[in-house]
């Protein structure tokens, strides 16, 4: 038989070291009173302490602290541990009778005494309204819609009319009046 070794007390009075180091890692207000202590076969002490994370039942928060000899106490790791029975599925229900819990609150529902269903309720017509929306719907709002083809904002299709509007005029795309080849000095009068 193997005799665990004698455990040295300032470990086990150590619980200000250990919450200490575990405040490093967590807010202090997850961390709940003194759960146990565990005694390693090498000397090591696992102070416990009770967890107040949501979604962590029976879960430990755990600061594991040695000594060396005659030197103070020091923190070896600190983390968040299952304890006994945490990772266990819950005890299994028969699927009618998780049927007719359903059911049940289904019915309920439908009675209309529950009232996140009036919030579901304005959430759909809010949805309904926004798939009657079209671009005429933006344009009263005189939000920008930008059509296929535009760049950054540059609409196209002005940038077309335009060009149609200076052909109109007579203008043709060297800017030149009346489609004559006319030279700068020609304009000017200067001629050699």
């Amino acid at each position: 038989m193997t005799s665990k070794p004698e455990v040295d007390p300032r470990l086990l009075e150590a619980h200000d070291l250990a919450l200490a180091a575990l405040r490093e890692i967590t807010p202090a207000d997850t961390i709940g009173e003194p759960a146990d202590v565990r005694v390693e076969d090498d000397g090591v002490v696992s102070l416990r302490f009770e967890n107040r994370l949501h979604g962590y039942p029976g879960w430990y928060w755990t600061a594991s602290l040695a000594r060396v000899e005659d030197a103070e106490p020091t923190v070896l790791e600190v983390e968040l541990l299952p304890g006994d029975g945490a990772l266990l599925a819950p005890e299994w229900v028969p699927w009618a009778v998780r049927l007719a819990e359903y059911q049940a609150a289904q019915a309920a529902a439908a009675d209309g005494d529950d009232p996140e269903d009036d919030d579901a309720d304005d959430e759909d017509e809010d949805d309904d309204d926004l798939d009657d929306l079209d671009a005429t719907d933006f344009d009263e709002d005189g939000s920008p819609i930008l059509h296929a083809g535009d760049l950054d904002g540059v609409d196209i299709d002005e940038l077309a009319d335009d060009a149609d509007e200076d052909d109109e005029d007579g203008g043709d795309e060297d800017g030149d009046r009346d489609g004559d080849d006319v030279t700068a000095d020609e304009e000017s009068g200067d001629e050699d």
